[in-house]
């Protein structure tokens, strides 16, 4: 066949091919009209523009007249009350701008009030020159007055007005996704969690019982924003705050009325294997005099915007406390979580899992499948998808399935943690991979999950900094039986 005269020849060679190709589309481009888009344009070359370019949302006149009520928020003769009143006139502004326009208000954020590069070089070099000498305290103290960037009194000054701190948190919620597109915005993201570190430190944060008694408008928060078990009705609510529960949320002082983090206990008197009679609104409420166990079945956190803000721990720490004060008999803290992503993990390691089984147990998996020859992950997913909630404890699909569950919580991790979200936070705490619970959570979320697998988490109160040591170690606490399964 005779090569066109607009078709490479397929004898040429790879190079040439390239080639052709990059000067056909270049060609395209041109009749087309077609240019590369220009890089995007700094605040800083923009403020000194006279015309708006391309996509940008503020024209520069605009664009100086955020900045100047930028810069008067900060004014330094400026009293607290007025700055705040200042920074107020602003958040209305950019609650009534479209999306672009406060991107353009973040950047003017991120790079028209960074620190001062020379004072911070100046700093730098006058500590290291200092190191181990009498000056070096002196020296630190410079570095790090020269390191807080006006960046920070802006955002402080946001938080003076009455809505400022929730104002500050929704911006962060809302910067967020936008990070990996451009990184111009990482400073203004990482200011902000630096400060949120320190305005959320539990020391400021009030412990908060949640019960059917509390406030209707807190009471639809917890419908709003639980997490693990979607709550369905108000007679779900309800069930869920009944005599043998019992409800704690973290609060702010400046967010009166918006739990950060809350968490769901139940009083029963062993360690709980499904969460079905924990969700049941018929079933009657345990006796408290039996309780000997305490289950945290749901941890949900509120706020996108205090994403890298810690104060799980803390909350389980006051709530343990707290329990224990009202019912001394609770010896066995627990939880029964899911395992979010364990089906995916399976997915993709389920093909090397099974290569390592026995040939005799690879027979009886293809058996139980009803294939010929090798059983393939895929099938082993289906059969778990399908129908795992109805398999037998021998079944070899129900103990693969539950053997690969136990390595992925108990031994695989990625850069030392644990790779599941869910466990990385108990693990960090302390806790231990204790035992898994098949058909634990039988709801389509559960199963899409870990075909209807939950875990429970012991928080041995004698043994958490020495399950912390251990973790820190690269090595994930778990019990002898969850070992077990994972020497198979």
């Amino acid at each position: 066949m005779t090569a066109s005269a607009t078709t490479p020849d397929s004898s040429a060679s790879p190079s040439s091919s390239s080639s052709w190709i990059s000067r056909k589309v270049g060609s395209l481009r041109a009749e087309k009209g077609d240019k590369p888009a220009p890089p995007e344009r700094s605040t800083h070359e923009r403020l000194q523009a006279t015309l708006r370019r391309g996509s940008e949302a503020l024209a520069p006149r605009a664009l100086r007249r955020v900045l100047t009520d930028l810069q008067e928020v900060v004014a330094p003769r400026v009293s607290e009350i007025e700055a705040g009143r200042r920074a107020q006139a602003v958040a209305d502004w950019y609650a009534a701008a479209a999306p672009e326009e406060r991107r353009d208000l973040w950047l003017l954020m991120c790079e028209q009030f960074a620190p001062d590069a020379s004072q911070v070089q100046s700093a730098q070099q006058r500590y290291s020159e200092a190191a181990g000498t009498q000056d070096a305290p002196q020296a630190e103290a410079h570095l790090r007055r020269a390191l807080v960037s006006p960046r920070t009194r802006l955002l402080q000054r946001f938080a003076v007005f009455p809505q400022g701190m929730r104002f500050l948190v929704d911006l962060r919620a809302e910067l967020l996704p936008q990070l990996k597109a451009d990184r111009r915005l990482l400073p203004l993201d990482a200011e902000l969690e630096q400060l949120f570190s320190t305005w959320f430190d539990v020391a400021f944060l009030q412990l908060r019982r949640l019960s059917w008694d509390s406030p209707a408008s807190l009471l639809e928060k917890l419908i709003k924003y639980e997490a693990v078990h979607d709550i369905k009705s108000w007679a779900d609510l309800k069930n869920r705050l009944d005599s043998d529960r019992r409800c704690y949320g973290f609060f702010h002082p400046r967010l009166p009325d918006e739990p950060l983090i809350f968490v769901e206990v139940a009083l029963v008197d062993a360690m709980s294997d499904s969460v079905t009679p924990l969700l049941d609104e018929d079933a009657a409420p345990a006796d408290l005099k039996r309780a000997t166990t305490a289950i945290f079945y749901s941890i949900s956190n509120t706020q996108v915007g205090l994403r890298g803000v810690s104060f799980g721990d803390s909350l389980i720490k006051h709530v343990v406390e707290t329990l224990t004060e009202e019912f001394p008999r609770l010896r066995t803290f627990a939880t029964l979580s899911p395992i979010p992503g364990f089906r995916a993990w399976l997915t993709k390691q389920g093909a090397a899992q099974l290569a390592q089984l026995p040939a005799k147990e690879r027979a009886e998996l293809a058996r139980a499948l009803q294939v010929e020859g090798e059983p393939e992950i895929a099938q082993v997913i289906a059969a778990a998808a399908d129908g795992g909630l109805q398999l037998a404890p021998k079944s070899p699909v129900r103990q693969f399935v539950t053997r690969c569950a136990a390595l992925y919580l108990g031994r695989e991790t990625k850069d030392g943690r644990p790779l599941d979200a869910v466990a990385r936070f108990h693990l960090g705490n302390g806790a231990r991979v204790e035992r898994l619970n098949w058909a634990g959570d039988p709801s389509a979320k559960g199963v899409k999950q870990s075909f209807g697998l939950m875990v429970n988490y012991l928080y041995d109160l004698k043994r958490l900094d020495r399950h912390r040591a251990q973790l820190a170690e690269g090595r994930i606490p778990v019990s002898s039986e969850i070992d077990g399964l994972c020497k198979g």
